[in-house]
């Protein structure tokens, strides 16, 4: 794909929903397309190009929606079609473009192929899915699923068990199968057709199993593994992508985008995936700086941050993907802690400084920045005061185990407290009133206590705002095109709460600065005297860098534009 048919996504800001946490209509307690669509202008005034909608496909919400029973349905838990089609016209009519969720790793039990698959081992759908002998219950390998137990569920009634690398009631379809890559074009096709701008695909990068289905390496301790190397970019999956663009994006490419998340991919095989000549998806959700303060065995194993880990991990993506492909650039999602509490400074002294900071750090790197819900005003992480308070299936499962196996149950406590996705699926904060705004009824979720202060009818109207510091980010990288095609160049990735790089084309340059702690911090930048202070998140009345050391405060961010040298 040339620069040119790329260049409306290269410039875009993503803003993410997770619908059933962002606004409710209709007083159940859940949010929905209804309230939504009531909250366009919000999204609107933020400046967004795109709005990537997490699932609303009809769905039992064994995981909340990534369990999908009916590919071209709506969950009447969140309205009906025709919502949907208001939605898209809604935000075209603001010149916004939809990207929905695409979730065909796996499908919901529930699912009439899946249905269909499971009724005899001699139905024509059978091979739709994995199934392998499992002789007296046998386990057909080692495999662990990602919510805690085996990968595999033995189906009494035929005997086999049938693969899911996520819930039981999540079967992997089997991609081998060219009828199953059919039935997902076809369904692809119908949502295009529908007005809809693109797709965010579900662990994408899972879909080609490896040939035999080997045991994953053993794992002390570990009676079910978890093995990325083996069910992560199978052998077959470039060939499966390319596929797909051919046939769903064939004649219209450049108008839709679509983003591959691939968990434990490498900055060396992003660049296959996002190779413009190899048309497979235009950039990839990698994981590795959303996991620099875990440990190797456990995601719940909280060790903290280490900012020049953080810094040299998301450098090295910036450089490996400077000549061919293209980044996403995210702190927040729905299976994300928020940033402010996991690598900022939730103390309300430095909460609001910390949030901007880490918004101007990401905002000035090469790639497409992703908003997520409630990130825009500085969400943070809920206060939880036990096991009990999660909801999310991965921290149910987890902490049964911890508690099953003996383990050390307070150090599992913090690494939920840390690192829950039920962290990010906390209602946003609308304003200040009983639910935040969220709800005239009771909430699916709690809301954070901290909505009394710390929402958006507080923010949307203060210049001084974190709102207002994302809307002024986001118009920056419209109006400058050194933000979207300048190079990168790191400066002190070993510094230990500097963050500094620059960004540079041929006729200027840009300096980004960011002192990620509290105390303040000396900046002598001799080469940068005279450079023009473009944006700062703290007030500054240093219109130009001058040649005396400048300070910055505890959580300042600077970003400083000059010509070429």
């Amino acid at each position: 794909m040339s620069t040119e048919t790329r260049a409306w996504w290269a410039s875009a800001v993503v803003y993410q929903i997770y619908p059933r946490s962002f606004a409710d209509s209709d007083g159940d307690g859940i949010g929905d397309l209804g309230g939504i669509i009531a909250r366009l202008d919000h999204l609107e005034s933020l400046g967004v190009d795109v709005v990537w909608l997490s699932p609303v496909h009809r769905s039992p919400q064994a995981d909340n929606g990534y369990d999908i029973s009916d590919y071209c349905d709506i969950d009447p838990l969140f309205g009906t079609l025709e919502q949907l089609d208001e939605l898209v016209a809604g935000l075209h009519a603001r010149g916004m473009k939809l990207v929905m969720d695409l979730v065909v790793n796996h499908t919901s039990d529930e699912h009439p192929w899946f249905v269909e698959s499971a009724s005899s081992p001699d139905n024509p759908k059978r091979d739709w899915y994995v199934w392998r002998d499992a002789p007296d219950g046998a386990l057909p390998n080692n495999w662990g699923s990602f919510f805690g137990g085996p990968a595999w569920t033995v189906h009494q009634a035929t005997g086999q068990a049938y693969l899911h690398l996520f819930h039981r009631k999540q079967p992997d379809l089997n991609w081998e199968n060219p009828e199953v890559r059919a039935a997902v074009h076809a369904m692809m096709r119908w949502w295009l057709d529908r007005g809809v701008d693109g797709f965010r695909m579900d662990v994408i990068n899972f879909i080609s199993k490896p040939d035999g289905l080997p045991d994953a390496p053993p794992v002390p301790g570990q009676e079910f593994v978890n093995a990325f190397d083996l069910f992560a970019d199978g052998p077959r999956v470039h060939e499966h992508l390319a596929e797909m663009t051919r046939e769903v994006f064939g004649g219209r490419e450049g108008h839709f985008l679509t983003v591959g998340e691939m968990p434990g991919v490498t900055p060396e095989r992003a660049r296959d995936y996002t190779d413009p000549a190899r048309r497979e998806v235009d950039m990839v959700f990698q994981f590795e700086h959303v996991t620099v303060d875990q440990g190797p065995d456990d995601k719940f194993d909280y060790v903290g941050l280490d900012l020049p880990v953080l810094k040299r991990s998301l450098h090295r993506w910036q450089d490996a993907l400077a000549d061919v492909g293209w980044n996403s650039l995210y702190w927040n999602n729905h299976d994300q802690p928020r940033v402010v509490s996991r690598f900022g400074d939730d103390d309300p002294a430095y909460w609001r400084a910390s949030a901007t900071a880490l918004a101007t750090v990401l905002h000035g790197l090469r790639g497409t920045p992703y908003v997520y819900q409630g990130e825009e005003l500085g969400m943070t992480n809920y206060p939880f005061a036990g096991a009990g308070e999660h909801r999310d299936t991965e921290a149910v499962n987890y902490w049964a185990e911890v508690v099953a196996r003996g383990r050390d149950q307070e150090a599992a406590l913090t690494g939920l407290a840390h690192i829950s996705r039920d962290n990010a699926r906390t209602p946003v904060q609308w304003d200040a009133s009983p639910h935040a705004g969220f709800t005239t009824g009771t909430p699916w979720l709690a809301v954070n206590p901290n909505h009394t202060w710390l929402n958006a009818a507080a923010q949307v109207d203060d210049p001084a705002s974190v709102f207002a510091h994302y809307r002024r980010l986001i118009d920056l990288r419209h109006r400058l095109p050194i933000l979207v095609e300048g190079d990168v160049t790191s400066i002190g990735l070993d510094h230990p709460v500097l963050w500094a790089y620059t960004r540079s084309t041929t006729d200027e340059r840009m300096l980004v600065v960011a002192n990620c702690g509290r105390e303040p911090l000396a900046l002598d930048l001799p080469d940068w005297h005279g450079a023009r202070l473009l944006l700062g998140n703290l007030p500054l009345n240093e219109p130009v860098l001058g040649p005396a050391t400048s300070t910055l405060a505890g959580w300042e961010a600077r970003i400083y534009l000059s010509p070429a040298p």
